[in-house]
């Protein structure tokens, strides 16, 4: 029987929607395990901290950096990679892009300076951010249309499980080793997976060369990361411990980010970051969507370690086995809710999705010093189950709506969004709560009190968002779906080969 993944003159299998192409399953299973792995350490260190200030004699201020300049590096890194997944191949890619995450991994687990080590989370995310685009637009062009739901739904557990359960087990490992051992243990994950791809991975079509515009790659380098350094500058800001205004670089980003946008409209086929992408309604609805649900997710994980720890007296590893309910619900749902889709659509699943997490974020925001550890555990799982029901039809309705050569800038799009939406709801929510809590204590409130204050406004500014996001999926339809069978096995001179469609619609694959 031909592999149509390794031989590019193979025929497609008769019947697309009665399983993968063979290899594929493989190829999708290596992907997906190692973007789990590079994305975990997006938030991996956030209860470490402490322990950071202590060992390098660092202040707050100093010692955030360490997910500042992770997420700055991402923010800088992802929107080109519509253009690279475009030029190289899928191994090429793959092999960059877990090589930096190793390099990185292993140059954290020996930092002998707070300096090295943020130097290493910026190789690590210099990986990071190749991964989950790569991931993406595979699956996209591997997988028939009437499959894409269960497959996204695995995605789905990649970007929103991985974060949340990232203070789960740095406060598992924290409990009893150092904070080096987070990265000794992930080691070794990622030389496996990048020893796999090695023998793995391969490629089955030619790319199309196209020139990169280097005014567009320093606009967007300037615009994200303006606009991310910005918002996580806001929490310190409201605090008094940021260096600068945050309101600078968010100017100067926004700046950079209105002519990078101007640009790119008028490159046309050569524009690096692609946004014609938002001419099809669903993929713009889904984005707007997708925001609001990153700013509560991405929130709520700030918030609550504080309010267990400060509030309630919970332990690290307390904290991190509380919220670990929450994200294994998120991923068991995720591809079942893959499974309806496929079945239903979008509409059934997304408002529903979003009532349940606007209803557990206003049950967050009656949170106090008397509320029950248990109530706190069910009202995160409730947030999760809403989540999940809304964030894999979103990205399968989104991404799916596009033609072929549009994948992998909609899914660089998507995660760019994701990265910037991260940083405004950490903004959103450490901003209001610092503020609450510093008038709490000006009042005469005690210390645990008056974060337990911050905290109920900075999630009542929670629930009023997310009630945004309520109006916004009454506007969710099925899309159109733009291609619906797997793009992998054009042959050289076909129609679609002719299109011009810049090789971002070929893929690569197992052998």
């Amino acid at each position: 029987m031909p592999d149509t993944l390794t031989d590019p003159h193979a025929p497609a299998p008769a019947d697309p929607g009665a399983g993968l192409p063979p290899g594929a399953a493989r190829l999708v299973a290596l992907l997906v395990g190692s973007a789990f792995v590079v994305i975990l350490n997006e938030t991996i260190m956030s209860v470490a901290l402490p322990r950071l200030m202590v060992e390098f004699s660092i202040a707050a201020s100093t010692a955030q950096w360490i997910t500042t300049a992770f997420l700055l590096t991402m923010a800088v890194v992802i929107p080109v990679t519509g253009y690279l997944i475009g030029r190289f191949s899928l191994r090429t890619l793959f092999t960059v892009a877990m090589s930096a995450f190793t390099a990185g991994t292993l140059l954290a687990a020996l930092a002998p300076t707070f300096a090295v080590l943020v130097l290493a989370r910026v190789v690590q995310a210099s990986g990071t951010a190749i991964m989950m685009p790569l991931l993406i637009t595979t699956i996209l062009n591997l997988v028939p249309a009437e499959r894409r739901g269960r497959m996204m739904g695995t995605i789905s557990i990649v970007i929103s499980v991985a974060p949340a359960v990232g203070p789960t087990v740095s406060g598992v490992v924290l409990d009893q080793l150092s904070w080096r051992w987070m990265f000794w243990i992930v080691l070794p994950i990622a030389v496996l997976a990048l020893g796999l791809g090695r023998l793995w991975v391969r490629d089955v079509a030619e790319r199309t060369a196209v020139p990169v515009d280097v005014a567009s790659v320093v606009l967007s380098a300037l615009g994200f990361s303006g606009l991310v350094y910005g918002l996580s500058s806001i929490g310190e800001s409201a605090s008094g411990d940021a260096p600068v205004s945050p309101w600078v670089p968010l100017g100067a980003g926004l700046v950079a980010l209105g002519l990078f946008v101007h640009r790119q409209l008028h490159l046309g086929e050569r524009a690096l970051l692609d946004l014609r992408a938002f001419g099809s309604r669903a993929f713009a609805v889904a984005v707007a969507l997708v925001v609001v649900a990153m700013m509560a997710l991405f929130g709520t994980l700030i918030l609550l370690p504080i309010f267990l720890q400060d509030v309630l007296g919970l332990s690290t590893l307390r904290t991190g086995l509380v919220l670990l309910p929450g994200g294994v619900v998120m991923g068991l749902m995720a591809p079942v809710v893959g499974r309806v889709f496929d079945r239903v659509g979008p509409r059934p699943l997304v408002p529903p999705g979003a009532v349940v997490a606007s209803a557990a974020l206003w049950l967050m925001s009656t949170f106090d010093q008397g509320t029950a550890t248990a109530t706190v555990v069910g009202a995160h799982v409730l947030l999760s189950i809403g989540i999940a029901l809304m964030f894999t039809p979103l990205l399968t309705s989104a991404l799916g709506s596009l033609p072929p050569h549009l994948y992998s800038h909609g899914s660089a799009i998507v995660s760019t969004v994701q990265q910037v939406a991260g940083a405004a709801g950490t903004a959103l929510f450490v901003t209001v709560m610092t503020r609450g809590a510093t008038r709490a204590a000006e009042g005469g409130a005690p210390a645990a009190a008056a974060t337990a204050s911050g905290v109920q406004d900075a999630l009542l500014w929670g629930g009023v968002v997310s009630a945004v996001a309520v109006l916004l999926s009454l506007l969710v339809r099925t899309p159109a779906t733009a291609a619906s069978a797997p793009q992998a096995t054009a042959e050289p001179g076909t129609d679609r080969s002719r299109a011009g469609e810049r090789g971002s619609d070929e893929t690569a694959s197992v052998g």
